[in-house]
């Protein structure tokens, strides 16, 4: 595991956004295709659209995996992540090869059984994720399951992992975050060849501290990641602040 410590959010966003870019180019000479996981949340706006500025990439051999999405919000609320990931990213390269969004509307399973086929055909090569001010990995909320060996789960969201998507402004009340959602697994992401994981800002510090220096527990999901073969963890010097000198040597 790498640890790089950036100026600011936006110097982080094009650092990460550099090693996703390269890795993906790598893969694609490799292979002739590339297989990505795309994350969401504010903690990715910079790195998602750094991203897009790299016009060598070629989005047609790129295949796209949706990390996760609520139960039961329309694509229309401002909180979806299907809208997000439109919006920010797939609009923005109608050249993608294909893109495997998460629907928690009406009858979930046949969408959940679909994807789990897409994603178990397309080993990922490059993961973008985040981590929650909880220690969270997508939305598997401490104490995360690190067992289940199914791509997607259904999972409740606690009152922390809630309150931070009230407190980041896409819902107006805690009442309206809902209660559950569909996340990719912890085993899954860990199945990524390359992982990316872009986390700014001081509210995530406690969280990175635990994930970068705790043993590697299910009730700090996300230091899981210290046991990937490949994962760079992106700070800023906010959300890195809590971190011992060891850590940042």
């Amino acid at each position: 595991m790498k640890v790089v410590i950036a100026q600011d959010k936006y110097e982080l966003g094009s650092e990460a956004a550099s090693l996703a870019a390269g890795l993906i180019r790598k893969t694609i000479e490799d292979r002739g295709e590339a297989n990505v996981i795309l994350a969401t949340g504010t903690s990715q706006f910079e790195t998602l659209s750094e991203l897009l500025k790299f016009q060598d990439l070629d989005w047609s051999k790129v295949t796209m995996f949706h990390l996760d999405e609520y139960i039961g919000l329309p694509e229309s609320h401002p909180a979806s992540f299907r809208k997000y990931l439109k919006e920010r990213f797939i609009d923005q390269v109608p050249a993608l090869k294909a893109a495997h969004l998460i629907s928690g509307e009406g009858d979930i399973q046949p969408g959940l059984e679909k994807l789990k086929s897409e994603i178990l055909n397309h080993p990922i090569d490059v993961a973008l994720v985040g981590i929650g001010e909880n220690g969270h990995l997508a939305f598997n909320d401490p104490p995360a399951d690190f067992e289940n060996e199914s791509p997607y789960l259904v999972v409740n969201l606690d009152e922390p992992c809630r309150l931070q998507q009230m407190g980041e402004g896409w819902f107006a009340t805690l009442d309206e975050v809902p209660l559950q959602a569909i996340s990719m697994s912890v085993k899954q992401i860990m199945k990524s060849k390359h992982i990316v994981c872009s986390v700014p800002d001081d509210r995530k510090a406690l969280a990175v501290k635990n994930s970068l220096v705790q043993k590697v527990s299910n009730l700090y999901p996300a230091s899981i990641l210290q046991n990937h073969p490949d994962c760079t963890f992106f700070l800023d010097k906010n959300s890195a602040s809590l971190l011992p000198q060891e850590v940042l040597a």
